[in-house]
């Protein structure tokens, strides 16, 4: 999964033709890590959409203006625009699939 920060998610993403999912993630959220295999496990299986991860602690003011409020948050884009998202509670590797499915 490509890591993307404050300098490279302009053009990993916002520029990017086609789908992209990024992962919002951070160090101190434990969710986040847990979560990370099963959606890096999704990259493998879904090759049609790019998958990208962003430390927000580490980008916090570019996790704001995306709107992302609540880790874990994983998020689809097309063309650079935020199509879909999960977040906290309903951020699982079901409903992360689920939501990649009406995209592929």
């Amino acid at each position: 999964m490509l890591q993307v920060d404050k300098k490279t998610f302009k053009d990993e993403v916002l520029n990017e033709d086609g789908y992209v999912l990024v992962d919002f993630w951070s160090d101190g959220c434990e969710p986040c890590k847990a979560l990370m295999p099963h959606v890096e496990e999704l990259e493998k299986k879904y090759d049609s959409i790019k998958f990208c991860k962003l430390n927000t602690a580490k980008a916090r003011r570019l996790a704001i203006k995306q709107k992302v409020l609540g880790l874990p948050t994983i998020v689809i884009y097309k063309d650079g625009e935020k199509v879909e998202e999960v977040t906290k509670e309903e951020a699982t590797a079901a409903n992360i699939e689920k939501m990649i499915k009406k995209y592929v």
